[in-house]
């Protein structure tokens, strides 16, 4: 029977096997162990049933991606919540977690939450131009939130955004029971709902969506690194120009003929976005060769 795991908890890997089926705990086979591999939450597994209605991972297959902060697998989405009224998210917040999905080959949903408060209007221009799937959205009146919904379905994805932004108000929205779920999680762990440090994913609408606090929260310190020769293709509206610019191995910073900076201040790329990759180039080739 193959399956996904949504929870890793105290030696038992809990394996989601349908959308009418409670999750089925599992233990993992010795094999894996031989082979070294440690089942992470994400997962997608073969498991077979034993008569007590508990089960065996036999298998784990290849992964798509992987996370370290948390230690998730196979994300299809990062959904990024930002918001352009209180609190106003930085573009530069936005743009590090954009450029980290798509470092993981992770599909970036971009949210501006709020939107009855603020429509944000250049900013969603500016990312749909870009080439992100953007939406305007409020989990006060619920606009925008059908769309977001659909783009979930079938999808395995994990929310992101700064303080404030509305996150669980969101996910709230879209699945009523999510909180009420959650709750009874962090309860049985006798921690507090923003301590609790396991992974898990819960089914909201025809997805799955990670709760986890390695993602409810922007922490720029404790993101992976992305080496400063594969940081240009974080960036999307980069690669038309990539190839164009008079150096090889072009940092797009300073170097004369640069396609990309001209593509800056022709307007082809957002002088915002520029900014971001400058500011994250900056900050890896500052970092010691040792910590890269």
């Amino acid at each position: 029977m193959r399956g996904t795991i949504v929870k890793a908890l105290s030696g038992f890997y809990y394996v989601d096997v349908g959308v009418d089926c409670e999750p089925v705990a599992c233990r993992g086979r010795g094999k894996l162990r031989h082979q070294k591999v440690t089942p992470l939450v994400g997962d997608h597994v073969d498991i077979t049933l034993t008569p007590d209605g508990t089960g065996m991972v036999d298998e784990v297959f290849p992964r798509s991606n992987q996370f370290h902060r948390p230690m998730v697998a196979n994300m299809d989405q990062l959904v990024i919540l930002a918001s352009g009224a209180i609190p106003i998210t930085d573009p530069f917040l936005i743009d590090r977690m954009v450029a980290l999905a798509e470092y993981k080959g992770c599909q970036p949903i971009i949210c501006f939450n709020k939107c009855d408060l603020e429509p944000a209007e250049e900013l969603v221009k500016l990312y749909r131009k870009a080439g992100f799937q953007t939406f305007a959205i409020s989990a006060q009146t619920g606009a925008g939130l059908d769309q977001l919904l659909c783009a979930l379905d079938g999808k395995i994805s994990a929310f992101t955004g700064n303080s404030g932004v509305g996150k669980s108000s969101v996910l709230n929205a879209l699945c009523p029971q999510f909180g009420l779920k959650v709750g009874q999680v962090s309860e049985k762990l006798g921690r507090g709902r923003h301590t609790t440090r396991h992974v898990e994913l819960f089914r909201v609408g025809g997805g799955l969506v990670a709760d986890t606090p390695g993602f409810s929260a922007f922490d720029v310190e404790q993101m992976e690194l992305i080496p400063k020769e594969e940081l240009e293709r974080t960036f999307r509206e980069f690669q038309p120009y990539l190839e164009q610019c008079r150096f090889v191995g072009c940092a797009h910073v300073k170097e004369r003929d640069c396609a990309v900076r001209q593509a800056v201040e022709d307007g082809a790329i957002a002088q915002s976005r520029y900014q971001s990759y400058v500011r994250l180039y900056e900050q890896v080739k500052a970092r010691p060769q040792w910590e890269k």
